[in-house]
């Protein structure tokens, strides 16, 4: 099950009570520091409350591409049916446009719901968002390839005549992130190009691959085809003493939901503790990090796991 690709290290941009300038300066620097891809999580309203300021997913992915030059841009992940389907292909060819083909969309089923009806979008069963899921991968890859209009009739995603011009100037690789093992990965195993697990399922890691595999076996699709991918919280300090009241800090704060960070898999400790941990992690058949960094200024921690971590794994 070991991963056999050199790993990928992606790094979230911060966006949550953060202003543009301490995003795009954090991007900046992640990218000088030598990260393979840059990420923002897409939520139109904080996760905790409507009231936490948050920057637009979309927006940000566009601005981004247009003060970097070689890192991919991607979200974590874009709820499916939170936008017209269409629509959000365009913005996203758009976005590539700008980037020069550096996009990863990102795309998953959601589960804030008011984010989803008090922007007029219907917020509908979990079975059903799953399926708007898949006809929304579906519409997409065809809008971004096919020369001719694209007529689609799907249960909820539904197009006639429709013309996307310019394509992206490559096809964006479609990352589908979530847990659900019958569905989801099922849809993974279909269509995607990266699978993202939920830093609340880190530990799990290895029984996601081992699903995501069988669904391969089951229709017929080489494995080896899909990137896996882990959302983890890192968090990293110089040495074993000073990071554990900094571990202990974060699952006060997150408390699961960006995972334990004491976990079997846990990116915590020093940087020579979480070098052992990667390769924990790859031998999970993981080759691919999308992190997110403990501490007020991000920037900090990314330093250090630049020095003392991505030059030796």
């Amino acid at each position: 099950m070991t991963a056999t690709r050199k790993a990928h290290f992606g790094v979230t941009v911060p966006q949550i009570k953060r202003t543009w300038e301490e995003s795009s300066a954090a991007a900046r620097e992640f990218e000088s520091l030598g990260f393979d891809s840059i990420w923002v999580n897409d939520h139109l309203y904080g996760p905790q409350s409507p009231q936490i300021p948050i920057l637009e997913a979309w927006s940000a992915v566009s601005a981004l591409a247009a003060i970097t030059e070689r890192v991919e841009i991607g979200t974590l992940v874009t709820p499916a049916g939170m936008r017209n389907p269409a629509h959000l292909g365009k913005v996203i060819a758009t976005a590539d446009e700008i980037a020069g083909g550096r996009v990863i969309p990102g795309l998953g089923g959601g589960w804030m719901e008011r984010e989803f009806t008090d922007f007029g979008m219907p917020f509908l069963s979990t079975r059903e968002r799953l399926r708007q899921l898949e006809e929304t991968v579906v519409l997409l890859k065809r809008m971004w390839s096919e020369e001719e209009p694209v007529t689609y009739e799907g249960t909820h995603v539904r197009v006639e005549n429709l013309v996307c011009e310019p394509k992206p100037p490559r096809t964006p690789p479609i990352l589908i992130g979530g847990a659900g093992e019958r569905v989801t990965l099922r849809i993974a195993a279909q269509h995607a190009d990266i699978y993202n697990n939920l830093a609340g399922h880190h530990s799990n890691l290895a029984r996601k691959v081992e699903v995501l595999r069988e669904h391969c076996a089951d229709i017929g699709r080489d494995p080896a085809e899909i990137r896996v991918s882990q959302q983890c919280l890192v968090t990293i300090a110089p040495d074993e003493a000073s990071a554990a009241p900094m571990i202990e800090r974060a699952q006060k704060i997150f408390g699961g939901h960006l995972g334990d960070p004491t976990g079997p898999l846990a990116l915590s400790g020093s940087p020579e503790r979480i070098r052992d941990q990667i390769a924990a992690n790859r031998e999970a058949g993981c080759d691919m990090f999308v992190i997110e960094f403990f501490g007020r200024d991000t920037r900090e921690p990314a330093r250090l796991f630049a020095e003392k971590v991505l030059p030796y794994v």
